[in-house]
Order: structure tokens, then C-alpha cells, then sequence
């Protein structure tokens, strides 16, 4: 069985190209300087349609988490760790935490972004514990 896959957009679409390339990119407002995620038209700060794509440092902490025990299909065999995180430049993007015990896990934890190839075509952004 396959896995759901994202569908890119025009405005999406520089961000998943960035994930091909193992870079996490969020939209930046050139008006008032905000980072959001996900991809919109506007500024949902200042409603600004200035908007360029910016590297992100890739680090964040978790905010919320929650341990998955019982696998949709398959395709996703469990357990696995679906979490909240915080990105140092402000958004909150829903992700995977891997390479954890999901036992030792808690809300505050630092976190790293890694890319994790999703299919032939599409990879995607996952979060991996860091050091303190």
C-alpha cells in the first residue's frame, strides 16, 4: 500500500522543492518580516502580499506530540511520533519525530529537521531529537 502524498501547488511549490534539496523554507514577509507556515498569498501577520521563500535554521522544539500505537494501514507501520514543533522563526509545523523513543519524549524538547523520502519523487520534512 502507498502513502498519501502531498499535491503541490503554485505557492507550494517552492517550498517542496526545497525539501528535494534538503532545505527548509518558509515564506518570508519583506513588509513586516514574519516567517509563516504553511504557504499562503498573504501575510497573515500584516496582510502584505510581499512575500519571498527563506532558508529556515531547521531547529525547533516540540510542542505537543502524541505516540501513534496502531498504524492506519500498512504503509504506515507503527509506532510512530506525530508532533507539533516550534521553529526558531516562529511557525508551527505539524511533522514526525523519528529516531526517538517515543517513552523518553517531551513537550520542550529541541528538535532538528532531516528529510525522509516519502516516494520516488517527494521528500519530506521530519525532526529528529538534537542536545540541549
Amino acid at each position: 500500500m502507498d502513502k498519501i502524498l502531498p499535491r503541490p501547488t503554485d505557492i507550494s511549490t517552492p517550498y517542496w522543492e526545497g525539501c528535494q534539496q534538503g532545505l527548509l523554507r518558509l515564506q518570508s514577509c519583506n513588509a513586516c518580516g514574519a516567517h509563516q507556515f504553511y504557504p499562503r498569498l498573504f501575510c497573515t501577520r500584516c496582510q502584505s502580499q510581499d512575500l519571498s521563500w527563506r532558508d529556515a535554521s531547521g531547529h525547533g522544539c516540540i510542542a505537543s506530540f502524541t505516540v501513534v500505537r496502531r498504524g492506519v494501514s500498512e504503509a504506515y507501520p507503527a509506532p510512530y511520533v506525530v508532533a507539533l514543533i516550534d521553529l526558531e522563526e516562529g511557525p508551527r509545523m505539524m511533522s514526525h519525530i523519528i529516531d526517538a523513543d517515543p517513552e523518553t519524549l517531551a513537550v520542550g524538547d529541541p528538535v532538528e529537521v532531516t528529510f525522509q523520502d516519502w516516494s520516488e519523487d517527494m521528500k519530506l520534512p521530519v525532526f529528529r531529537p538534537t542536545a540541549a
